[in-house]
């Protein structure tokens, strides 16, 4: 885990993220689980962030990543992973506009959760230590 710089700051950003499919569908197998995967892999590297973990599963999928930029929400994030790969995958795999007749194969919801190297009771022992002092 390594801590990142800008000009105007110092940051470690984690984040946990998941999302899935409309109805929760299981389409992503296969040939189509494998080139998600390897389109995940560009994206993140593309943007400098830095992929931990990856687990493409038949109706959702986890990634975990860190280094992103704190200008970015983590919604941009999510923004980002879920559009560019949704339009990546209806124009190489035609067969799933017959299954997502909306034209979006992606869920509306989605879990985002952070991560760090200290724990929260970790943070409020040390703010209640520094008070005292």
């Amino acid at each position: 885990m390594k801590v990142k710089k800008t000009r105007g700051a110092v940051y470690h950003t984690t984040y946990h993220i998941v999302f899935c499919p409309k109805y929760r569908r299981k389409v992503l197998v296969g040939e189509i689980a494998e080139y998600l995967r390897g389109l995940f892999k560009s994206m993140i590297r593309k943007r400098g962030w830095e992929l931990i973990s990856l687990e493409v599963r038949p109706d959702h999928i986890h990634i975990f990543l860190e280094g992103v930029d704190p200008k970015y929400s983590p919604s941009d994030v999510v923004k980002y992973l879920k559009g560019v790969s949704g339009l990546a995958l209806f124009r190489k795999f035609s067969k799933l506009r017959e299954q997502f007749k909306n034209g979006r194969l992606w869920s509306r919801s989605y879990y985002v959760g952070t991560a760090g190297e200290v724990s929260a009771e970790t943070i409020k022992r040390y703010i209640e230590r520094v008070e005292h002092e």
